[in-house]
């Protein structure tokens, strides 16, 4: 039966013909509103144009081209696009390049067994039972090898394998290869970040570009980072030396800037390079610094000064017996040299006394010890851009036992990343600011920044760092790095194996800021289980190989850093003249 509606339908049309035709040439119209229907339709058109061209760049930004994976010699990437990764003077860390991988489509293929044959033969690595199982499959794509050289590529064009083609895919180049591997970290066969800064950058939203199909090589500004990499190449060259001349098991270090919590440099070796991934799972390579939490030695004596100071228990001046030994319960705390007499708080830290450093936290309290490391970020796990982090190692049950032992930096192991920020918080002022591997200014700084002992405690921290660099253990070196009035304090912790605390296998560091009356940068250099030297009469004490080592990095790194050598340098009292003055 004919529909009865067809004729309206006609009607309706050829309705709206006359109306168009009469709109554009008809004559009952008047001449303006031809006009204005003409520009109406141009409109219209124009808008219809650009729509579909809108809507067909959407679709294949989100979806891909369809044919993109299956087209010989295709200009499409496989492998996801990343950003430049560049250090803070805009030197490239890490960048894609273009590298073709060779696939295979079976349906294609016409002789199976002589594809395999040829394909093995140019490319010997492949794994000839492994090419012929995926080639046999009813699949209409497969992967045979990813990232092959250029020369293989034209090599296996000559064949003429019908159903044999390449795709141009990202692949992640590291032109410093090892020097910054730890920060860096790497990325997969799919040019995904699985370490480092490479494996934040995707769990901050390039991951989720790449899902949503807009993180194009076009569509990425470089990731600025705070790291200068020629003072890392200087920190990593002098540990490497340092590693080889006292045979250490590992070595590490870093620099970081006091006012802003920047990491300028950072280095753990052994380290790896990031171009050949397989060196990473070796874990003897881990990063020492952010993942390793280790008992920091007398460096902790700092933080333990810097409580009785700040509360007000203790003065420069304030005298400890340290005669002999500590005796609590059935344990005894030594000293390396027994002084035999009571000491003043400035000479605690000076000579590196473990009996004065406990009786400075005793007369604290447990609570009161607790509170304060606590407040300057040394028993909670600390938080960085870069994913690997350890939760720092703390007594259970803190008795006054414990107290002791923490105070000269045995009990409590944290990772050295966490204590360089408690030190920064000592000397830049009084602030505890977060450690960050990228770009940061001071005003932003200040505005993450939290106050946690006052500003002449700070003062007074930096007297002792400096007097210790002229006359106590850190003074070897201030007389390699000449000028550049840096104040310090070492650390000597014994390892703990089998239970017990082994003396002769240690954990030396060497921490150093520069300059001391207004500290820009603070220098850790740690040295794992060093042996002893006949130049070091057979001590193998932080002084005998840290220091030295930390004495050549700075005479490196400063002029690269922008700071000068001085030769009227004041005395270490002139630190703590407006302290003396305020308290007037």
């Amino acid at each position: 039966m004919t529909d009865p509606s067809l004729p309206l339908v006609g009607h309706h049309v050829k309705w709206r013909q006359r109306l168009i035709r009469s709109l554009i040439y008809g004559k009952d119209v008047d001449r303006d509103g031809k006009a204005r229907a003409r520009v109406g339709l141009a409109m219209i058109a124009f808008a219809a144009v650009y729509g579909i061209i809108a809507f067909k760049l959407s679709m294949i930004a989100v979806f891909g081209d369809g044919h993109g994976a299956r087209r010989t010699g295709s200009q499409d990437a496989v492998a996801t696009a990343r950003p430049d990764i560049v250090d803070r003077n805009g030197q490239v860390l890490a960048t894609d390049v273009k590298t073709p991988s060779l696939f295979g489509e079976p349906r294609r293929l016409i002789d199976q067994d002589e594809a395999v044959e040829l394909l093995t033969a140019t490319l010997p690595d492949l794994e000839t039972q492994e090419v012929r199982e995926r080639l046999a499959s009813k699949k209409g794509f497969v992967w045979l090898k990813r990232e092959i050289t250029p020369r293989q590529q034209a090599e296996i064009k000559k064949l003429g394998i019908p159903g044999i083609g390449f795709l141009r895919e990202n692949k992640r180049v590291y032109p410093n290869a090892a020097e910054v591997s730890h920060l860096i970290g790497l990325v997969n066969i799919d040019n995904q970040g699985i370490a480092g800064i490479e494996k934040w950058l995707d769990n901050n939203g390039l991951a989720d570009l790449h899902r949503a199909g807009f993180a194009s090589d076009r569509m990425q500004r470089p990731i600025e980072l705070a790291l200068d990499v020629r003072v890392t190449h200087a920190l990593r060259d002098e540990l490497i030396k340092a590693k080889e001349k006292y045979s250490a098991k590992a070595a590490s270090g870093l620099v970081s800037n006091v006012k802003t919590g920047e990491i300028v440099a950072m280095v753990s070796l052994p380290d790896f390079d990031p171009n050949n991934p397989r060196e990473a799972n070796d874990p003897d390579r881990i990063n020492r610094l952010t993942t390793g939490v280790y008992e920091m030695g007398s460096t902790f004596k700092t933080l333990t000064l810097a409580m009785a100071l700040d509360a007000g228990k203790a003065t420069l001046h304030s005298m400890y017996d340290a005669r002999g030994p500590l005796h609590y319960g059935k344990f005894k705390i030594h000293d390396s040299h027994n002084m035999g007499r009571a000491i003043s708080l400035a000479e605690v830290f000076t000579y590196s006394s473990n009996v004065g450093a406990a009786r400075v936290a005793l007369s604290m309290g447990v609570e009161a010890h607790k509170a304060f490391l606590k407040k300057v970020g040394q028993l909670d796990r600390l938080r960085t851009e870069l994913p690997e982090s350890a939760s720092p190692i703390v007594p259970k049950r803190w008795s006054e036992l414990n107290t002791i032992t923490i105070s000269f930096g045995h009990g409590v192991a944290v990772a050295p990343l966490q204590a360089v920020m408690g030190i920064n918080a000592m000397v830049n002022g009084g602030y505890l600011i977060p450690p960050t591997f990228l770009k940061r200014t001071e005003e932003d700084a200040k505005k993450l920044g939290k106050r946690v002992i006052k500003t002449e405690t700070s003062d007074k921290i930096r007297y002792l760092m400096r007097l210790n660099a002229e006359v106590g253990t850190a003074k070897t070196a201030d007389q390699i790095a000449k000028g550049y009035y840096i104040g310090g304090k070492t650390g000597t912790s014994e390892k703990v194996v089998n239970g017990r605390y082994a003396k002769k296998q240690v954990l030396n560091s060497f921490t150093a800021i520069l300059p001391a009356d207004n500290p820009q940068y603070q220098v850790l250099v740690m040295l794992d289980e060093p042996k002893a030297l006949p130049e070091t009469h057979g001590f193998i004490t932080s002084g005998w190989n840290a220091v030295p080592t930390g004495g050549k990095v700075i005479e490196r790194i400063a002029p690269l850093l922008g700071i000068e050598p001085r030769f009227d340098m004041p005395p270490p009292d002139r630190l703590i003249l407006a302290s003396s003055r305020a308290g007037q």
